[in-house]
């Protein structure tokens, strides 16, 4: 099996491509301005405008994981071009070079709708306010009508693996405002892992995922992992389901993490 991997060098792509290394998966990654990657590994140079090479990338390839976005950026159109147009060119590349090829794309929970009256689940109605979520949504939506063999996983917040993703939330919370009782859904870089390995056996052909672990965290409890602190709050919590999504949807495909809560990620020196 050879497999097209986008966004390689970013948070999620640099470690799971070690992962799927080890897997003994042969692995291509599409790479700009000749970025490094792990040894072992085809690199293509170019990127998701450059129609040459994503000929080039795609060529002869079993699957495609496409993980490659703009996520935290003040430039809305970047976020677009990137999530949506990006995709769009390597939709019409898989087409036309690769048509049988699995398309599993990476999205986010962040898709879910605020005020959420419950955990989100991948068949509610979704219509997100802000530049990432939604436009990881019309990519999504683009893939599901492409005809190609699709998988989407939209997963929790990412952490682990010295990424320094958790590390950040307490600057993202006083951004976001977050009441300190604010509860995320949680993924480890291990069972992203664990959810591609699932994904390219079939097992989620045809589905929107989430993915994630099995323990949502506080905000507060959060902030301590990392040293910080945060100010207690009894105040009534607003949009209490905003973030906290259901993953019974993976669990009956298979899917069951390795990491299953950021204490244990703690425990087992995995932060």
């Amino acid at each position: 099996m050879t497999i097209l991997i986008t966004g390689a060098t970013g948070l999620v792509g640099s470690r799971l491509l070690p992962r799927l290394m080890e897997a003994g998966i042969d692995c291509r990654a599409l790479i700009r301005n000749g970025k490094d990657v792990s040894a072992g590994v085809t690199s293509v140079e170019g990127d998701l405008f450059d129609t040459a090479s994503l000929a080039q990338a795609v060529e002869g390839v079993s699957a495609i994981i496409h993980l490659a976005a703009v996520f935290r950026s003040p430039d809305n159109d970047l976020i677009w071009k990137c999530n949506l147009e990006g995709t769009l060119n390597l939709i019409a590349a898989v087409k036309v070079h690769v048509p049988e090829a699995r398309f599993i794309m990476a999205s986010t929970s962040h898709i879910y709708d605020i005020d959420t009256p419950r955990p989100g689940r991948e068949d509610d109605e979704v219509d997100p306010e802000h530049a990432y979520p939604a436009s990881k949504l019309a990519a999504e939506n683009e893939l599901r009508k492409s005809g190609l063999n699709w998988s989407i996983q939209r997963l929790g917040f990412v952490y682990g693996d010295g990424d320094g993703h958790l590390e950040s939330l307490p600057e993202h919370m006083v951004n976001a405002k977050w009441h300190p009782a604010h509860k995320m859904s949680m993924v480890h870089h291990r069972d992203i892992a664990t959810a591609i390995y699932l994904a390219l056996s079939g097992a989620m052909d045809g589905h929107i995922v989430n993915i994630i672990d099995e323990a949502p965290t506080s905000i507060y409890e959060l902030v301590e992992l990392v040293g910080e602190t945060m100010e207690p709050s009894s105040e009534p919590l607003v949009n209490p389901w905003h973030l906290h999504v259901d993953g019974s949807l993976a669990r009956s495909l298979g899917f069951q993490p390795v990491v299953r809560s950021v204490y244990q990620a703690m425990q087992e020196n995995l932060l």
